[in-house]
Order: structure tokens, then sequence, then C-alpha cells
């Protein structure tokens, strides 16, 4: 290996990397470990005790914000993942497509407008238009702004793949949707769960969004976590805060496992 290349030869870099995740992570840990405090107050240590998962989970509120952004950010992962995979396929294999650069800038908009700009404008149309079902202006917005994060990871699978596979299978004479259901999608499908996945775990932290189309009977569980915040930090709040942790951890997980099988069946 040569010299300029070995990371390690930077003098400083061990350190630096170390502060860094300790910066990165320690706040974590703090939220992880007072989560077992026996005591109400947050700061103050006086024993170990599940109690606060206990109540976490007992929160009959809590369960139902729980379920809301569940269900909420799957309906947004269903509907954006099979938008982003249509426009994925159009402007990467489609032939004489027009405005292809116009195109994928209107389909990645909402990753450069601010997420603000976006609530307002999906709260002024909805109030326009008189549309007052709060659940489903929720699955609205969430699959709007969720779109181009499920599209990314899916348009490079697509860029990133050879179209020998796809021309053999026509040489075969199979149709185009037999070409897509048997040799496309199972060799991009690591790129569209990684997608897939991405607009789940956007739509589960979505807050602006959610805050501002909030009414009742459709609260997430952001705004449902801002609120307890604004009542005051207790170890019930680190509890649920810790129970997210670990689900975002599985998912990622479970992501990472199925792309690198996905990678190791493709290289075979």
């Amino acid at each position: 290996m040569s010299h300029r290349t070995d990371v390690r030869r930077y003098r400083g870099l061990s350190g630096f990397a170390v502060v860094f995740f300790l910066w990165l992570y320690l706040p974590i840990a703090v939220v992880i470990f007072y989560s077992f405090n026996e005591n109400r107050l947050v700061s103050v240590w006086t024993g170990f005790s599940l109690k606060w998962y206990a109540a976490a989970l007992d929160n009959q509120n809590l369960m139902n914000a729980v379920r809301t952004s569940l269900e909420i950010a799957a309906i947004a992962t269903v509907f954006a993942t099979t938008i982003a995979l249509m426009a994925a396929l159009v402007l990467v294999r489609g032939k004489g497509v027009r405005f292809r650069r116009v195109s994928e800038t209107i389909v990645n908009l909402p990753l450069v407008l601010p997420e603000i700009v976006l609530s307002v404008a999906v709260l002024i149309l909805f109030s326009q238009i008189g549309f007052a079902n709060g659940f489903a202006k929720l699955a609205i917005a969430h699959t709007t702004f969720c779109t181009p994060f499920a599209f990314l990871p899916i348009r490079a699978r697509l860029q990133g793949m050879e179209m020998d596979f796809e021309e053999a299978s026509a040489d075969l004479y199979a149709n185009k949707w037999t070409t897509f259901r048997r040799v496309t999608l199972p060799l991009i499908a690591p790129g569209v769960f990684a997608g897939a996945m991405l607009a789940f775990v956007i739509s589960m932290d979505d807050f602006i969004t959610s805050n501002m189309l909030n009414t009742g009977g459709a609260t997430t569980l952001p705004v449902y976590i801002f609120g307890l915040i604004k009542q005051g930090t207790t170890p019930e709040l680190n509890a649920i805060s810790t129970l997210i942790i670990l689900v975002s951890l599985a998912v990622a997980a479970l992501a990472l496992f199925i792309q690198g099988r996905g990678g190791s069946m493709t290289d075979t």
C-alpha cells in the first residue's frame, strides 16, 4: 500500500476519529443509560429499573402515536417506492425521453426545497380544496417528500447494471413485462429495498410536516415526543427514545444484510 493512501500514517487522525465518534454517539449512550434510571429526575441516578419501559409500553397515547406513524410510514413507503421505481425505469432505461434532466430535477425537487416550504405549500393546497382527512393528508404529504429518497438508490442500482441480461431475455422472446419481472426486478431488488427502507425511516422521523398537518387522531410519534419534551424530560422519554434506536438499528441491519446478499448473488 502506498504511504500516501495509508491513513494510519497521518498524525492525529486516530485521536480526531475517537473525538468525532464520542461527540456523535456519547449523547445517545447517555439517553440509553438514563432510561434505566429509577428516579423520575433524569439527571439524578438512584438505581437500575425497567419501570419506565413498562410505563412507555402501557401509555395508550404513545401506542396510538406509534401505530399512526407506522401506518403512515408503511403507506408512504409503498407509494413512494412504486413511484420512484417507475420514474427510475423511465429515466434510466427509457429511450427517446425528452427533457430527461428536467424530469430528474422535478423528481428530486423535494430534496432541494426546505421542508417548511413544502409543508406550507401542502397545507395551503389541502385548505384550498377543502380536504380535511388528517390521516390521508399526512400519507399524501409523506409520499411526496419520501419519493426522491427512494428514487436515488433505485436509479443508482439501475445505472450500475448492464443491459446484457435484459437483452438476453429479449433474445429469448420474453416480452417487456416478463423481462422486468424475471430479470430486471430481481437484479435491482437490493436498490429497491434500500430505497424503501430509506423512505420508511424518513417518514417515521419527520416532524415539521407532521406537526403542521397534525389533527385529532393523526398524531405521529415525533409530534407526540415533542409534546412530552414541552412538559419536561423524564426517563420515560429516554425509554421511548431507546426503543426507537433499537428498532432503527434492526431495520438498518436488515437492510445491510439484504443488500449484501443481493450484491453477492449478482456477482455470482
